[in-house]
């Protein structure tokens, strides 16, 4: 198939590979001239903005930006996607943004005769790179399923949540629980060496108790405990600080908008506030535990 591919950071570069790697044809365009030559070189055709790829034969465009004004501009915008596409031409937002937003930009896809699905994701750039990814998926289920394939080849777990806007959704409550529960596999963790116990000893008793969860048996925040992780490489890598505070803040203002109490989601928020704050934002997320260690640095 002819894919339009727009947006080739981090995350999106690696995407659009598997994408080819799958044998599809890609259309692709990015800020950086960069981004796009080095796709090029793999083989897709260069764009050189969002209504170029509109014009090309793309029978469905995929989007990955980093936030709800980048999605409105190129979707919404003078000259944007919708003022250029053919109706009929599916349209993939994976972009992690607030649900109003996506409902917002899929209400006016619908109106133009594109059907569209937000399709945020959940397995970081190794998930990206490996095509192993999450897909969390909001739209109709006729348009699910045509759009299936495609998600399969960038990712393995493809999950239908519902109605425009509820992939959204599914992120946002996700990274909520992951931030919260990051911190305290983090708390406890700083509380049981300090009384005096091995991390690792520590560890496997959580690991093996009622306190198991994903930040603690998968991705423990404390150096020396699990290889392969941030934590054992200084805290490279992975799913940076400044990202999981962006996730929070949608968490927050989406409970805003409804009304709804995320007391723990907000202090949470406020501890990576503070922690991006001293200039640890490209760190990855589980590097919060410094703010339990009294040199800052386990």
């Amino acid at each position: 198939m002819h894919i339009g591919f727009i947006g080739l950071g981090n995350m999106g570069a690696p995407m659009a590979r598997n994408l080819l790697k799958a044998g599809h044809r890609l259309s692709a365009c990015d800020l950086s001239a960069a981004a796009v030559a080095a796709l090029a070189e793999a083989g897709a055709s260069a764009c050189d903005s969002p209504a170029a790829v509109a014009h090309s034969e793309a029978k469905l465009i995929v989007t990955m930006l980093p936030a709800a004004a980048h999605v409105k501009a190129v979707y919404l915008g003078e000259g944007g996607l919708l003022e250029q596409v053919r109706p009929g031409v599916l349209l993939i937002d994976s972009s992690t943004i607030d649900p109003l937003s996506a409902r917002e930009v899929a209400a006016a896809a619908r109106a133009h005769g594109n059907p569209m699905l937000d399709a945020p994701v959940s397995g970081g750039t190794a998930g990206a790179a490996a095509g192993s990814l999450t897909f969390m998926v909001g739209g109709a289920a006729e348009d699910f399923e045509r759009a299936r394939p495609i998600l399969a080849a960038m990712g393995k777990n493809i999950v239908h949540c519902g109605d425009a806007g509820n992939g959204q959704v599914a992120k946002v409550a996700n990274n909520l629980l992951l931030g919260i529960s990051m911190i305290g596999a983090a708390e406890a963790m700083s509380l049981g060496v300090a009384l005096g116990m091995d991390a690792r000893v520590l560890a496997g008793v959580i690991n093996s108790s009622s306190g198991r969860c994903w930040s603690s048996d998968t991705y423990n925040p404390f150096p020396g405990v699990l290889d392969d992780v941030p934590a054992a490489r200084g805290y490279s890598g992975g799913f940076r600080c400044d990202l999981m505070l962006k996730d929070l803040g949608l968490a927050s203002e989406a409970a805003r908008q409804v009304g709804q109490p995320v007391i723990l989601g907000a202090l949470a928020q406020q501890l990576y506030q503070t922690f991006v704050g001293q200039g640890h934002e490209a760190l990855d997320f589980s590097a919060i535990i410094r703010l339990y260690n009294k040199d800052n640095h386990p």
